[in-house]
């Protein structure tokens, strides 16, 4: 594993690694290209040089070049990741992937055990490189890494309260899979597993950047081809066995409505009939950064309104950020936070309401900007 090195310079190993492709008389901006491949600061050829003069430079062998090498050449353009220094983060992503792809075959029966299990391995993954960069000792003294559970149950876990509730019973389906199967309830559980892919990547994008993020991958997460209206309206009625509606009126019977409401909890979406044309009488997905997809982004669950969602300004926000954190988050620094992450657009521009539906809405009547309680807790997990 290639060693972290304080912004732009070189560690110890890279110093040795320079040495030795100046020996095999590598150009100075060649060596500089090489060792800047994936770094998060790079060097500048001053650093080449000074290893150049200094003399009492070890060297390192052909081994570790070879290695060094190898490792520079894994990085991933669009993600930045590395399966040699990111290893959790590649498994973390790849288990999810795995788990919508299983889900969305049309070959596979088992769909609904394999989603729990490789969705569980998804998030394990994610929060063992969490806490590993904070630096959270992840393997207990018996030998085995913290579970999901306990992780999720911690106070500084960076997660809702609806996010942790579909964990919870995410965990519930995949203990059930150890000791039964869960016969034909693919799409009786089909809301709790799309929430928890989204959630994934929500999650994984506050904790390691934007560029992790696996919508490049997947445009929908949980997709049914050729849906039947009359089909989905039937769910639930029919061919659920009675050991599996037990088990599902189980894990919803001591949550409150508001809980189930929870978009974090489980996803829900709302068909509306209307007359089209032959064209588009279909159930159609919309991208929600396209104009179609930003003209639906307020249709939600009982169709709540906009100060619901969104019910706090920018200094509510800058005081919740502050008390949260426990150090000064001015108003300004949030201003900088929705620029950053392309969450509404700057002022004076022609389209004022192409927000981020997910953080942020533009209210007409009097010309500003809300946001939502996710927008805080973004907020909160990238200043603590």
């Amino acid at each position: 594993m290639v060693a972290k090195a304080r912004a732009g310079s070189l560690t110890a190993s890279e110093k040795r690694i320079v040495k030795k492709l100046l020996e095999k008389s590598w150009r100075n901006q060649d060596i500089q290209a090489l060792v800047n491949l994936g770094r998060n600061a790079t060097i500048n050829s001053a650093r080449v040089t000074g290893v150049k003069h200094d003399s009492n430079q070890k060297v390192a062998s052909e081994k570790e070049l070879d290695r060094f090498v190898r490792i520079k050449h894994s990085f991933d353009p669009a993600t930045g990741l590395n399966p040699y220094e990111h290893e959790r983060l590649v498994r973390a992503r790849e288990a999810m992937l795995l788990a919508v792809s299983v889900f969305n075959s049309p070959v596979l029966s088992f769909k609904s055990e394999l989603f729990c299990i490789l969705s569980n391995i998804a998030w394990t993954y994610m929060f063992h490189e969490h806490y590993t960069r904070k630096n959270v000792k992840i393997v207990k003294d018996n030998g085995f890494s913290l579970a999901l559970s306990e992780m999720i149950s911690r106070e500084d876990c960076p997660i809702s309260s609806g996010t942790k509730l579909n964990l919870e019973d995410m965990k519930t389906l995949r203990d059930k899979v150890e000791h039964s199967l869960l016969e034909r309830s693919d799409q009786l559980w089909g809301n709790l597993f799309q929430a928890n892919c989204l959630n994934f990547d929500r999650v994984l994008c506050q904790l390691f950047g934007t560029k992790l993020s696996l919508q490049n991958e997947l445009s929908f997460s949980l997709q049914f081809s050729k849906a039947n209206l009359e089909q989905l309206k039937e769910i639930g009625k029919h061919d659920v066995p009675t050991g599996i509606a037990a088990l599902n009126k189980e894990m919803l019977q001591n949550k409150t409505q508001d809980q189930l409401d929870d978009l974090d909890y489980q996803f829900s979406v709302i068909y509306s009939i209307v007359s089209a044309s032959k064209s588009k009488a279909h159930i159609q997905f919309a991208n929600p950064e396209s104009e179609e997809g930003q003209d639906i982004a307020n249709v939600l669950v009982k169709h709540k309104a906009g100060d619901d969602l969104y019910p706090h300004k920018a200094t509510v926000v800058a005081n919740l950020v502050r008390t949260a954190i426990g150090k000064p988050f001015p108003v300004d620094a949030n201003t900088q936070a929705w620029k950053k992450h392309n969450v509404r657009p700057a002022g004076g521009q022609p389209d004022p309401a192409k927000t981020n539906g997910i953080y942020c809405m533009y209210h007409k009547a009097h010309k500003d900007y809300t946001y939502s309680d996710a927008w805080v807790d973004l907020l909160v997990a990238e200043n603590k």
